[in-house]
């Protein structure tokens, strides 16, 4: 959550980037709020020193009746207290992070901006298949058997198609844990203090979020969501910083909002495997942790000699709890367009006020951490790009040459039937 004394001081940036963001939100009724607790509270104590005063010595008839009275009304004020601090604490939840400085101000994703283009799309002199029917015809992926199991938006994966999810993980994980990175399988079941806290039960961000009402727990829809609550209530020594870690998790999406959109195929699923970058750093460091995260983002696509393009995100297309974002998206070639396939964010402090994780300075003073979090590798759409962008004319797949040395093998060829 944001400072309350930044939201004082700077109700109108507050109201604005909220509004930039597309989020409506009363800081008047919030500020309101905000004074009346204040007000109780400095009440409280004063009443509350002069009992402490009278009750010095023995007092005399008349001043027992007046502690009684005082006491009285310190209990009523603690009453109204506790309803205001309920109420205070609400309006301060629905309160979004602020868009960074620099990000560019824009309604929706359709104002998003292209930063730079890599890479060459390939061009075939053959026609080309889509990952669906490649999927089928060297028997990778079968989606057609999980309706009967699951619905819609699910797959199996198969044969080399699992050994190439496999190679692709412990290579990213050979990567990373050089940069620093501990590798972490975290839970993917999380309480909903800890989802609120992270800022994805906020608003619209709810509706793609699994919900297990029995239990009041979320699956997480990105190794995030339970790699940051890891260290809630806990001081960091500034040495200590930056802690990096690398989850690998399953997520689950209800893909809300996207009838219609990518239907056929593993684009856009319910459950998928991920690799999430994740990191507790210094504020002075935050905005240099974000591009550090891009740059190993960029790395992962242009070692798999993808072709892809880094993307801007404007204000209007950001989450709740992020401050700056941007993406990634790779080609595939039977759709002519770069898809997503990765994206970075910092939340700056808003997590991290949220989940009371701090550090203590080497002049002991504490402070709170920043939080940045980014996409390593997500396994069905960079499957797709590696199937469709290495396709070749006799209906193989070759593996990317990075890869090779995990699977084993350097092509995907059509099994022979017996």
């Amino acid at each position: 959550m944001l400072d309350i004394k930044f939201i004082r001081e700077n109700k109108g940036l507050v109201k604005n980037g909220a509004r930039d963001k597309g989020y409506d939100v009363d800081i008047e009724k919030l500020l309101k709020a905000d004074q009346k607790r204040r007000s109780l509270l400095e009440n409280i104590e004063k009443l509350q020193a002069e009992i402490n005063k009278s009750s010095k010595g023995k007092p005399e008839a008349k001043e027992i009746e007046q502690l009684k009275s005082k006491k009285k009304k310190i209990h009523s004020w603690k009453t109204e207290l506790q309803k205001v601090e309920k109420e205070f604490k609400e309006l301060m939840l629905e309160v979004p992070n602020m868009p960074a400085k620099d990000v560019k101000i824009g309604k929706d994703e359709s104002k998003n901006f292209v930063i730079e283009k890599v890479g060459t799309p390939p061009k075939f002199n053959f026609k080309i298949k889509d990952h669906i029917e490649l999927g089928k015809e060297l028997d990778l992926i079968d989606i057609e058997r999980t309706a009967k199991v699951s619905g819609s938006r699910f797959y199996y994966l198969k044969n080399e198609a699992v050994l190439l999810e496999f190679a692709i993980v412990k290579w990213v994980l050979d990567t990373l844990q050089k940069e620093g990175f501990s590798p972490v399988v975290p839970p993917v079941i999380v309480k909903e203090e800890s989802m609120r806290a992270m800022g994805y039960i906020e608003r619209q961000d709810r509706e793609e979020i699994y919900y297990l009402d029995k239990d009041n727990q979320y699956l997480v829809g990105t190794a995030e969501q339970s790699i940051g609550p890891m260290h809630k209530d806990e001081i960091f020594k500034e040495e200590e910083l930056p802690r990096r870690y690398v989850g690998f998790s399953t997520c689950f999406r209800r893909e809300a909002g996207s009838y219609g959109k990518d239907v056929k195929g593993i684009i856009r699923v319910h459950q998928f495997d991920k690799l999430e970058m994740f990191s507790f750093v210094k504020p002075e460091d935050s905005d240099k942790e974000h591009y550090f995260f891009l740059d190993l983002e960029r790395k992962f696509v242009k070692d798999l000699s993808l072709p892809f393009q880094v993307v801007g995100i404007v204000s209007g297309d950001l989450g709740f709890p992020t401050a700056r974002k941007i993406d990634i998206e790779t080609w595939v070639p039977t759709q002519e367009k770069y898809r997503e396939t990765h994206s970075c964010s910092t939340t700056t402090d808003f997590q991290a006020r949220r989940l009371n994780i701090r550090y203590r300075t080497k002049k002991s003073k504490l402070e709170f951490v920043h939080t940045v979090n980014g996409t390593a590798i997500a396994i069905p759409r960079i499957l797709v790009a590696i199937l469709e962008n290495y396709q070749q004319k006799d209906g193989s797949v070759k593996i990317p040459e990075v890869l090779q040395k995990y699977t084993g093998i350097k092509e995907v060829k059509k099994k022979e039937i017996v």
